[in-house]
């Protein structure tokens, strides 16, 4: 891959490190809880997938008939002659913007999983010959120094993603992505959004069992890296709606009393009885409510896009209000 360039932030070690910090910090606060992200090995990405695909699982699919859509428009507008995506996986989605983009020049994707980075960029290549690919092997939770490359450059953070952040990191990560942006440059937000309530929670609890066990890997993981003996018959898988804070939460309840031993971080956590962890937060929007959350890291709301059935969105930001082409929103 002559068009390929691999640049490392993160040392071999770092996921190990931030493993055992989560762990030791989460399982002894009380409530207990610990970090969507490691839901995400092998074969918690694999029952991911199987996720998108489910009847109940929506966002998935709105968020592609949105880009289906409207990419010649996001492209359009945006003019921009780099894309940079944040946690971008197998950068699947990402190749109907790529498509639609005439002046793109370089992909920059950003993701901590260096398999998931070389394997697209080898798909992506073969497709766009003519497309240079410079990966970031980092965690865009932290700030972040993008390659040279040419603008405009469009930032993109897709999936709904955001929403697993809670309000004050979603502020410090809105403006660490401000900080990335130059005059012209726009960033690409997927907002899941409000709805009903069955539908939501159906989104998260679905009758096949597959969010429950995708839920439930988050101990397998424990288990295989940081020698614990987790037992997930042990624990039942619950979503609920937060109404106060208009989220879903996911959860872990202990069924019965049990005692676990994390044999690395020499940790022993006692459960009660029905007692939880938090694994997810999945914060739903309203688009009000994004334009002030934008607003209030320097960026400015210029275009507004929904699926057909108005479940989930994309909006085009532009720092500091330049604008990065013409129009006005669009639903």
């Amino acid at each position: 891959m002559n068009d390929f360039q691999l640049t490392r932030t993160l040392d071999e070690h770092a996921a190990e490190t931030a493993l055992r910090t989560d762990v030791l910090s989460g399982l002894t606060r009380f409530p207990k809880e610990l970090p969507p992200k490691w839901f995400y090995d092998a074969r918690g990405s694999e029952l991911f997938e199987e996720i998108t695909r489910l009847p109940e699982y929506y966002p998935t699919r709105a968020e592609r008939e949105i880009l289906l859509e409207r990419a010649q428009e996001i492209a359009s507008v945006s003019g921009a002659r780099t894309l940079v995506e944040l946690g971008s996986g197998s950068s699947e989605k990402t190749r109907h913007l790529i498509e639609a983009l005439p002046a793109l020049e370089t992909y920059v994707p950003v993701d901590v999983s260096e398999s998931a980075l070389t394997g697209a960029a080898e798909a992506l290549l073969a497709d766009h010959p003519g497309l240079r690919v410079h990966a970031l092997l980092a965690d865009f939770t932290r700030p972040l120094r993008l390659p040279e490359s040419a603008g405009p450059r469009l930032v993109v953070f897709l999936g709904g993603t955001i929403g697993n952040l809670l309000p004050p990191e979603r502020a410090v990560f809105l403006a660490s992505v401000r900080a990335m942006l130059s005059p012209g440059d726009a960033l690409l937000l997927g907002t899941d959004l409000v709805k009903d309530e069955a539908v939501l929670v159906a989104a998260y609890d679905d009758a096949q069992g597959v969010t429950a066990e995708f839920n439930k890997n988050v101990l397998a993981v424990i288990d295989r890296e940081l020698g614990a003996d987790f037992h997930t018959a042990d624990f039942a898988h619950v979503a609920v709606w937060n109404r106060e804070h208009e989220w879903i939460e996911m959860r872990l309840r202990a069924r019965e009393a049990v005692t676990v031993k994390v044999r690395a971080l020499d940790l022993v956590v006692p459960f009660e009885a029905g007692e939880e962890i938090l694994t997810e937060v999945s914060a739903k929007f309203r688009q009000e409510g994004v334009r002030r959350e934008l607003a209030a890291a320097g960026l400015e709301l210029s275009h507004w896009w929904t699926d057909s059935a108005g479940r989930f969105a994309l909006s085009l930001s532009v720092a500091d209000g330049v604008a990065a082409g013409a129009g006005g929103t669009a639903g």
